[in-house]
């Protein structure tokens, strides 16, 4: 039986990551043409961002009649809305719009309720993707299938029971922790997809055992959010600096002003920001990109579980993760 470490914890931001989070299918390659919706995920409305009608008159005329409203996206899940991400990114960045046109457009996995995706998240922290899909499958054998996945079921399970299934006793305060703050109406499904994005940020970090990283991949391949951008993941940053010519790795404060540009579709970018350094270091290796047996998800999922591995083996040398990135699946 597949067992994971005790000291499963959230991963180091300080190293690469383009992971898993939720449902391991969740991205296809498919060429364009080919691309259709999936499953509508419950959004707000599309709004316009309000701008100020106060001009600076220090301002040149060249600036200020270039102010125009900027469009709120929908999520991804949304028809159209992936075309739209696309498209607005080729006219922003310029630099961005060779990666779009050599790599396909992404697929988004079927909506799952949050307790569920979080749920899935937590119990494949620090796994391997084939042992963590074994020890998922028996997890959902015991509560008797993904729809009796609900916070009264899961704080029905013993520590002793999950044990028996290959969870760990601090993985399993994590559940409980998690059912907990649905129990006590801290969280739900809705209030989770209503939320906006910094409001959902600041309550998933409340629960234990769900970090900064593990949120960022929750909001883009679970809940399909079109804004986000993991900020301290290292494959990101990489990504950032070979795509922009930057002769350092950025840091984490420096990302949101260097990707302003992609606003509001930084998700869909990140997706691409992660093809292209994989393609470069697979390049580098005399490897062919795209493994037909691992989704992007399933490659940050191995990624998570050696970033957790070196945290706890600080004098090892830092391995990159991004490298063994065409093993995954194998």
């Amino acid at each position: 039986m597949a067992e994971e470490s005790e000291s499963a914890s959230e991963p180091n931001p300080n190293t690469p990551t383009p992971i898993n989070p939720p449902s391991t299918d969740a991205i296809n390659v498919v060429p364009l043409q080919a691309h259709s919706p999936p499953t509508k995920l419950p959004s707000r409305p599309r709004k316009t961002r309000k701008l100020s009608n106060t001009i600076d008159p220090s301002l040149p005329k060249t600036q200020t009649s270039t102010i125009v409203p900027r469009i709120v996206s929908r999520s991804l899940s949304y028809e159209g809305e992936l075309e739209s991400a696309i498209n607005y990114l080729k006219s922003s960045d310029p630099l961005l719009s060779p990666l779009i046109e050599t790599y396909p457009l992404p697929t988004l996995e079927l909506f799952q309720p949050p307790f569920l995706a979080l749920t899935k998240s937590i119990l494949f922290q620090q796994l391997a993707y084939k042992a963590g899909s074994s020890i998922y499958t028996r997890f959902i054998s015991l509560c008797g299938g993904e729809s009796n996945v609900v916070p009264d079921m899961v704080l029905g399970l013993t520590p002793q029971q999950l044990r028996q299934i290959g969870v760990s006793a601090r993985k399993a305060s994590y559940l409980h922790d998690l059912a907990r703050k649905y129990q006590n109406g801290i969280l739900s499904d809705k209030s989770i997809v209503d939320m906006d994005d910094k409001s959902l940020f600041t309550m998933l970090t409340m629960v234990n055992g769900i970090g900064s990283w593990s949120v960022h991949m929750f909001m883009i391949f679970s809940l399909h959010r079109p804004d986000v951008l993991p900020i301290h993941d290292l494959g990101i940053r990489k990504g950032v600096r070979m795509l922009y010519g930057l002769e350092d790795l950025p840091r984490p404060s420096q990302m949101d002003q260097l990707c302003e540009k992609w606003k509001p579709y930084r998700s869909v970018a990140s997706w691409y920001i992660w093809r292209f350094v994989e393609a470069k270091e697979a390049n580098s290796k005399g490897n062919v990109v795209g493994n037909s047996d691992a989704s992007l998800q399933q490659q940050m999922l191995s990624m998570q579980q050696q970033q957790q591995q070196q945290q706890h083996q600080p004098n090892q040398q830092f391995l990159d993760p991004i490298n063994g990135i065409l093993d995954v699946g194998s």
